[in-house]
């Protein structure tokens, strides 16, 4: 039976870096993961995938609607979706590659199957067993069902069907409003389908600031997708190459019957721990099936931690990859931490939509005194050079500190620009801080200075 420092069972966002970590501090890894190509649902059917597409359809849509107001003349651009479809694979390819490449490099043993946890830290695969002073499971997680409808990748999709659609839907349906509804929901739409997104809530993204929301749902009502909000879908069933939805409105109580080409359900995804031998090992897991840890990230087996999707927290890969990295130092027996405070979200929808620290709804619910600024990309010099002028920044800082304590950004970069303030929380920084940086002129990030500026002192330039 080999011998093992570190077993890691998972190749994702978490796994993967945290094998790599492990290894470069001179500890013998090994790493567990049923695909052949690493990288987990991010790299192969998450994430990476999903980025490329938008990219791609969001070129697609530029050279369309935006080329002419610029003084470019194109004639009627045509796309080809299986040449998308072709440049989504290589990029998988080459950054799985890369994953194994790093493998190889850092001397990581790759073990493809599925792991399954024995007692004394044994791990079985593909009926052979290793022996692990120390064990992550990073395995990720899954597409969240529904009851009453059945998934067959082909007209009722996961997230992963909706990628890899061999022709544009005539009508899609999207049962969901969160970041993987809406963002698969605006590669069809833009390429042609008509969108309908169905969503059990009364908003979309619940996590996102509600402000923020309404702006972003009616910025995609204005790009031709549809929604039902405060609806439930009680039936979906496949007749004749179609989809037909049963539809209940929670407002009105009225049942309607809606058909469609294809359906997305995106509802959600659940911590994929069926099956590993969790409660064999004594590992303790909620009845949503997240495995218990505590602040060092130890399962309530010893030796045994749990990182990323698997255990409570926000569903995202820097989560999960920063979790890996504090593992690991706590393994090593240093301060490993990770702070939940200044972990971003991104929807990278056009506009994007990005957000660190509290929400409106969370000040208001635990009663924190704050201020607000509010400064729209409207008044920015760069927004209006470039036509994309929808969308704004708002900050939130502590009355009395001025600590901020929430940023949110709709606009163009929303994604890149949020990084500023997930320093600034981790930092400790108070709005009046970045409101006395200098900006470079003319910049989105300019909008930054303005929105603390708002925040700390009531008052800027530009507004």
């Amino acid at each position: 039976m080999e011998n093992f420092d570190l077993i890691v069972i998972g190749g994702g966002p978490g796994g993967y870096v945290a094998a790599i970590a492990a290894a470069q501090s001179g500890l013998k890894v090994a790493c567990i993961d049923k695909r052949k190509n690493l990288g987990g649902t991010c790299l192969n059917v998450g994430c990476i995938p999903s980025k490329r597409l938008l990219y791609s359809s969001e070129l697609f849509k530029n050279v369309s609607e935006e080329m002419h107001h610029h003084g470019i003349e194109v004639k009627t651009p045509k796309f080809n979706l299986s040449q998308m479809m072709k440049g989504k694979e290589e990029a998988i390819s080459k950054l799985t590659n890369g994953v194994e490449f790093l493998f190889k490099k850092n001397k990581v043993q790759h073990i493809v199957g599925s792991g399954f946890i024995e007692k004394d830290n044994e791990v079985k695969v593909n009926k052979k067993k290793y022996k692990a002073t120390n064990i992550i499971i990073a395995s990720g997680s899954y597409p969240t069902q529904l009851k009453n409808i059945d998934i067959d990748e082909n007209i009722i999709v996961s997230s992963t069907g909706a990628l890899s659609f061999k022709k544009v839907p005539k009508k899609l349906a999207v049962i969901g409003a969160g970041y993987i509804g809406l963002e698969l929901g605006s590669v069809w739409n833009r390429l042609g389908s008509e969108v309908t997104v169905i969503e059990y809530a009364n908003s979309i993204v619940p996590s996102m600031d509600a402000d923020i929301g309404n702006t972003f749902r009616n910025e995609l009502q204005k790009q031709g997708i549809n929604f039902l909000l405060s609806s439930e879908v009680t039936k979906a069933k496949i007749k004749n190459d179609e989809v037909h939805i049963d539809i209940n409105s929670l407002e009105d109580k009225k049942v309607s019957n809606l058909v469609f080409s294809r359906a997305l359900l995106a509802v959600g995804r659940a911590p994929n721990t069926e099956g590993m031998g969790l409660q064999g090992a004594g590992i303790e897991t909620s009845k949503k099936g997240h495995i218990a840890v505590n602040q060092f990230y130890e399962t309530s087996a010893k030796n045994i931690y749990a990182i990323g999707d698997v255990i409570e927290g926000p569903m995202l890969a820097h989560k999960a990859s920063m979790e890996a990295q504090a593992v690991i130092d706590i393994i090593l027996g240093k301060n490993g931490q990770v702070n939940y405070d200044a972990i971003p979200s991104v929807v990278y929808t056009s506009p994007e939509v990005a957000w660190v620290g509290k929400t409106q709804q969370e000040l208001d619910k635990y009663k924190i005194n704050y201020k607000v600024g509010k400064f729209q990309f409207s008044a920015n010099s760069r927004s209006k050079v470039t036509g994309k002028t929808a969308g704004m920044i708002k900050v939130y800082s502590h009355t009395e500190s001025d600590k901020i304590l929430g940023a949110h950004i709709i606009g163009n970069h929303a994604g890149e620009m949020i990084g500023e303030f997930v320093v600034a929380i981790e930092m400790g920084a108070t709005a009046e801080d970045i409101a006395l940086i200098c900006h470079a002129h003319p910049t989105l990030s300019e909008s930054i200075k303005e929105a603390a500026s708002l925040a700390s002192f009531g008052q800027t330039i530009h507004s």
